[in-house]
């Protein structure tokens, strides 16, 4: 595609503290907690094995492609530069679309803590079940965000940065210090410290699936690619950028559930208000249960602020795949701070109808964890992708300077890459598996594999038959159609 006007390229503005913050706001929010929570000290080990296998090789891979090709496009570059431009924006659009399937499932949480913030009452309990309140928040919540994120990346980051102290960062400390005054002024503890409980029940299928959840707590790093132009001294920053935040969020993750499970049974909460269950029962002993209300706004805040941080990012690498021509030039539009405001729209339109679902599903319970595992297993297969990108463009684009470079030459991103791809086809398999939470969401688990088969057939399918249509009526017939 021909762009008759040069690309605007903004001056670096993000050093390594502003670019780590958006990543701790974009990952590490405190929603996926309590599900984890419920395994107890098994929960530690479920942490550290998507770390080790998932995490940990995310990080290492996104830094080496980032600082080698830091082109606007992210993931939309690397996989086009090892594999072509239709596979490329087939693995962006798969990044973007699940997104889209993310946003409704992480503002419920946002929804349910600040119904505890107005009410710590059982009426809070009641309101973030409410499906009309739930969906309320969430399309005020991220229209709201969305026309924020029209301002720019600089509005964009300060929004992220203080949703990244005020709903992670705080609440998190607070919530893993008061565990341990609730322990030390001798309440008892809910969750079993036998040396065993560290090994969960592997036996059982379905409990692994909703487990392996856990993996799309750790997705994300690899988001921030699309800024490395706006990065202050890309090698040396964004790579440190990673590590820090990388830490961070492990260190709020592995001590915010162990800190739920110390105070409360698994029977005490549900996935929407662990959070805030624990927080105001460990408050309450010490006679501050207000302070829970307060954190309870921050972590609402805190959302909006991880939701803010993913909003402009893979928009960012679908309009490069769009400047390439894999979508009609009418997408290419941005608005004097370079944000593309016309994807910007879609994808705020698409969200607002995915809302929906919460209005079908039985529960807002039930299409929380619909979505969310959509979302997982959409996130894992573009995370295939990107591992393979990174092992071919070892071989066919070895001279390419790499600021940063996975240690050990090539087999050192044989073994790594090939970790990450093991764990996510291993958890991509998994997740088919029904899991044993199905019966308490009223879920039939035939509705729950044709949800998840249909949904990632269509999602895959969908840049393909994009493409088709592109060959067969030009970019001409599009823009007429749009």
């Amino acid at each position: 595609m021909d762009i008759s006007r040069p690309e605007k390229v903004p001056a670096p503005s993000l050093g390594i503290f502003s670019l780590a913050m958006i990543n701790v706001a974009a990952i590490a929010s405190l929603r996926d907690l309590p599900q984890m929570a419920k395994y107890g000290l098994g929960s530690l080990f479920f942490y550290l094995l998507a770390g080790l296998v998932f995490f940990i090789p995310v990080s290492l891979v996104a830094a080496e492609l980032a600082t080698g090709w830091p082109q606007k496009g992210g993931v939309y570059v690397w996989v086009k530069e090892a594999f072509g431009a239709s596979h490329g924006f087939a693995a962006v659009f798969i990044q973007w679309f699940q997104n889209l399937c993310w946003y409704p499932v992480v503002l419920t949480f946002a929804a349910a803590s600040l119904a505890f913030a107005m009410d710590p009452s059982a009426g809070a309990t009641r309101l973030a079940g409410n499906k009309g309140y739930i969906v309320t928040v969430i399309l005020c919540t991220y229209w709201g965000a969305t026309f924020w994120n029209f301002r720019g990346l600089k509005a964009s980051a300060r929004l992220s940065m203080i949703g990244a102290f005020s709903g992670v960062i705080v609440p998190g400390t607070v919530l893993v210090v008061s565990a341990c005054a609730y322990l030390l002024a001798g309440n008892p503890c809910h969750m079993s410290l036998a040396a065993a409980d560290f090994f969960p029940d592997l036996s059982r299928p379905g409990n692994i699936t909703f487990a392996a959840s856990v993996l799309l707590a750790f997705a994300g790093m690899e988001m921030t690619a699309v800024h490395v132009r706006e990065t202050r001294n890309p090698g040396r920053t964004y790579p440190t950028a990673i590590a820090v935040a990388a830490g961070t969020i492990l260190i709020v993750f592995i001590l915010g559930a162990l800190s739920i499970a110390v105070a409360l049974s698994p029977t005490e909460y549900t996935l929407q208000t662990g959070v805030t269950k624990a927080l105001d029962t460990m408050l309450s002993g010490f006679g501050i249960p207000y302070l829970g209300q307060v954190l309870a706004l921050m972590m609402a805040l805190g959302v909006i602020g991880s939701v803010n941080s993913w909003i402009i990012g893979p928009s960012k690498g679908l309009m490069a795949a769009a400047e390439d021509g894999m979508l009609p030039e009418w997408f290419c539009r941005t608005n004097r701070h370079g944000v593309p405001i016309r994807i910007l729209g879609i994808q705020a339109g698409i969200v607002s109808l995915l809302c929906l679902t919460f209005t079908l599903q039985p529960t807002v319970a039930s299409a929380y964890f619909m979505l969310s595992d959509l979302t997982i297993q959409l996130y894992l297969i573009m995370y295939m992708a990107m591992f393979a990108s990174a092992i071919r463009l070892r071989y066919s684009q070895p001279t390419v300077l790499r600021s940063f470079r996975v240690p050990f030459r090539n087999p050192g991103m044989w073994f790594v890459a090939g970790l990450g791809i093991l764990g996510a086809v291993s958890c991509v398999f998994i997740g088919f598996f029904p899991p044993t939470q199905l019966a308490n969401q009223h879920i039939h688990p035939a509705v729950f594999v044709s949800f998840l088969g249909l949904g990632i057939i269509v999602v895959i399918a969908l840049p393909y038959l994009i493409q088709a249509l592109l060959r067969k009526t030009g970019q001409r017939g599009w823009r007429d159609a749009l």
